[in-house]
């Protein structure tokens, strides 16, 4: 380089970051679907203590209590990785339609109150979409 001419700055001296590469982005998306899953996760374990407090009646709290902590934890798993694991989102898609379907099977030894059936089917529709979207990032991330 000449005296004259003045040298090259990098982006980052001018003080703009560089856009992040799309894979991250995806990789972003898996987190939030993955922490969204983790709340919703925890809804499901809690949700039979304030449902029932307002109506009463008996229902398969326990049933709930372990579909809920199941479902945090294989969303707490996923969030371990940057963009989440295939396998982790198939859980949970699994784990959501057991939500769904799990008032209609214990309703039959167990007294469950209308609230709980709606709380279910909207948590485990939920966690279906969420488990869904979150394997569409996973797979589009790998490519």
């Amino acid at each position: 380089m000449s005296a004259q001419q003045p040298a090259l700055t990098p982006v980052l001296a001018l003080g703009r970051q560089p856009t992040p590469p799309a894979a991250t982005m995806r990789g972003i998306a898996a987190q939030a679907m993955a922490a969204l899953g983790v709340l919703t996760g925890l809804w499901v374990a809690l949700s039979p203590s304030f449902l029932t407090l307002q109506h009463g009646g008996g229902n398969a709290a326990v049933a709930n209590l372990i579909a809920g902590l199941a479902v945090a934890a294989v969303a707490a798993a996923s969030l371990v990785g940057p963009r989440g694991y295939a396998g982790l989102q198939f859980a949970a898609a699994l784990l959501g339609v057991w939500v769904i379907i799990s008032p209609f099977i214990l309703d039959a030894k167990f007294s469950i109150a209308a609230p709980m059936y709606w709380s279910n089917i909207l948590s485990g529709g939920y966690l279906v979409v969420l488990a869904l979207a979150g394997l569409a990032t996973v797979r589009r991330a790998t490519r």
